[in-house]
């Protein structure tokens, strides 16, 4: 491994497919492996927020971004997208499972065909995408990919359909990727965001109190914010996670470890807390 400082994590040049590329966190996941010198992909139902991220990207990049609208629940559209990246590239090094949808409703009245909207993104979409560019790396016998699955694969996050049980399937898809072509010189990791910051939650922060509130349920004490997820893929993707394959990457702030805390036990708590009593 070349320990020079500025291609420490060795992607300078890895060929790199980002689903879902035009959303907070795929764009910041995009945007820190063009700086890595990687060869970037971008992958977006959203044509033209695709295109323009690309535009934008290019303007830094080593080489032009690529980008291409896919639709990645649909099967032909995704070997569509796999193909155009065979035929620029050879090969792909490095798969960033990274599309997700959000779709409200709680169980008791979640509709099958909503459900399956999710489901068909969130973990199919997984599949598909891991199939079609996991040949190429299969065949060379080397390549990587990380999923972003969620805390809510840990937790059920209620009230919002299958979101839930896609991320879960999407953190057992993994394991299973990485029992199955680890042998065969491949990798699979999934990382699990907490609570972050992006356009898609904005929402959430528009009142400064709901802000603090969920700030104080971390350990941490702040809102992630999307580079910080990039961080951990850029490590998962490079050859200094050479010996991390089938593992979960949970970047939350400390969130879950807090449950404990949330817990009243008067005569516990902490010296702050005390005072305030």
């Amino acid at each position: 491994m070349n320990n020079n400082n500025d291609n420490w994590l060795g992607l300078d040049s890895a060929v790199c497919v980002v689903t879902g590329a035009a959303g907070g966190i795929g764009r910041e996941i995009a945007a820190s492996l063009v700086g890595q010198g990687a060869r970037v992909v971008l992958l977006d139902r959203d044509a033209a927020g695709c295109a323009h991220l690309a535009e934008q990207l290019s303007a830094r990049a080593a080489e032009p971004v690529q980008a291409i609208a896919c639709d990645i629940a649909d099967p032909a559209s995704v070997q569509q997208a796999a193909a155009q990246v065979e035929s620029r590239f050879g090969h792909c090094d490095v798969l960033v499972n990274n599309a997700s949808v959000l779709q409200p409703g709680g169980i008791e009245e979640i509709t099958l065909e909503k459900w399956n909207q999710v489901l068909s993104v969130n973990l199919n979409g997984y599949l598909l995408c891991s199939q079609a560019f996991g040949r190429s790396m299969l065949a060379r016998r080397c390549g990587r990919i990380v999923h972003i699955a969620s805390i809510a694969a840990h937790s059920p996050q209620t009230w919002s359909g299958a979101y839930s049980a896609a991320k879960a399937g999407v953190s057992m898809l993994s394991r299973q990727i990485a029992s199955e072509w680890g042998p065969r010189g491949v990798r699979s990791n999934a990382v699990c965001p907490g609570l972050i910051r992006t356009p898609l939650s904005a929402a959430f922060y528009a009142d400064p109190q709901i802000e603090r509130q969920r700030c104080a349920m971390t350990a941490n004490g702040r809102i992630g914010e999307p580079g910080d997820i990039a961080d951990a893929v850029l490590f998962l993707a490079s050859p200094r996670a050479d010996y991390i394959n089938g593992a979960e990457l949970t970047v939350d702030g400390g969130l879950e470890s807090m449950l404990m805390a949330l817990i009243p036990r008067p005569g516990f708590e902490s010296p702050a807390t005390a005072r305030q009593g």
